[in-house]
């Protein structure tokens, strides 16, 4: 492989992001990835959490165990097997073979505890950009360039990054790789105090690396740096007589407001083509799907795949509804 490859894949790169824990963010990108694979669309799904939920959510755990054990071997197949050769300064990245899942359309690069030594390297890299050494992005983009690669590969339409819950140096590569997030909100007020940090981190991001473009060198291979707020979406609240809890409906019109003033309108500041008009974030709604969500974890599958037709149906539609937003609001960027 060159050291640096300039061409970056079409498809559209997205992440459920919230650095606030406990939202469900693995669960959605499950459920969103198979809606939209039901529609057609190849999608390509990177555990880039150390934690390594979603690789746990997909995947046997004795195949997990046996994965994570050979990662470091030339049999690797983790996202630290690709990136280690960048972390250890020895050369570019190594591609690895997606899992194809039994859902159709639907590939994914397993995720790595051992991730975390290259979140440390990404702090070192993030400098080095500053001071136009190009090793500096050669790091900053590796798991981008990895992207690439298999995307490439595998004709993949879209692109979900499942991060940590935090706001740490490898979400901030990653979000900066993003074409736009979702941030999923659930109908409380921690959530809701969360979406101001989570707006100005990402106004900072963005900005430190605009100023990093104005400083790199000739011929290296760099981030986007431009994510766009594709949406939110309200979740795990309760469901009766067919509308929300009275305890629950209170939040959604807070997250409305706290979603336009901390995230849409502090973005708007850099780029207006960077949030949506108020009246068009929303995504859909997403209820409390409890012991369903549990079952479908437990079998590796959506959570249409489980429960009663009725319950299957309900899901079905709520997350079709999703996707079929999605596409249109990518479409458009």
């Amino acid at each position: 492989m060159p050291d640096t490859d300039l061409k970056r894949h079409k498809s559209k790169r997205l992440a459920i992001f919230n650095h606030k824990g406990g939202v469900g963010k693995t669960t959605l990108t499950v459920q969103i990835a198979a809606a939209l694979a039901s529609l057609g669309k190849r999608v390509l799904l990177v555990d880039s959490d150390p934690q390594g939920n979603l690789t746990s959510y997909l995947i046997e755990a004795s195949v997990v165990d046996d994965m994570l054990d050979k990662s470091e071997t030339h049999a690797g197949r983790t996202l630290w097997s690709a990136l280690k050769p960048v972390a250890d300064g020895t050369g570019e990245i190594r591609p690895i073979s997606a899992f194809e899942l039994a859902t159709n359309n639907i590939f994914l690069l397993p995720g790595d505890i051992l991730l975390s030594k290259f979140e440390q390297d990404l702090h070192q890299s993030w400098g080095d950009c500053f001071h136009r050494r190009v090793r500096g992005y050669r790091g900053t983009t590796a798991l981008s360039t990895l992207v690439n690669v298999t995307a490439d590969r595998l004709g993949i339409d879209f692109v979900f990054y499942d991060s940590g819950p935090n706001i740490g140096p490898l979400n901030r590569v990653i979000l900066l790789d993003c074409d736009g997030f979702i941030v999923p909100a659930a109908c409380d007020s921690f959530s809701i105090r969360a979406l101001k940090t989570l707006g100005q981190t990402l106004f900072e991001w963005i900005k430190d690396w605009t100023t990093i473009l104005t400083l790199a060198p000739d011929n290296v291979y760099l981030l986007p740096g431009k994510p766009s707020l594709i949406g939110y979406l309200p979740q795990r609240f309760r469901v009766y007589a067919g509308r929300v809890a009275v305890d629950y409906s209170r939040f959604l019109p807070r997250i409305e407001k706290h979603i336009g003033t901390d995230v849409a309108e502090v973005l708007r500041e850099i780029d207006p083509k960077l949030a949506p008009l108020p009246h068009q974030t929303r995504l859909g709604l997403v209820k409390d799907f409890g012991r369903l969500a549990a079952a479908a974890q437990d079998q590796g599958v959506p959570i249409w795949d489980v429960g009663t037709p009725a319950e299957r149906q309900k899901a079905r539609s709520a997350f079709t509804v999703i996707a079929q937003r999605i596409i249109e609001r990518t479409s458009e960027k």
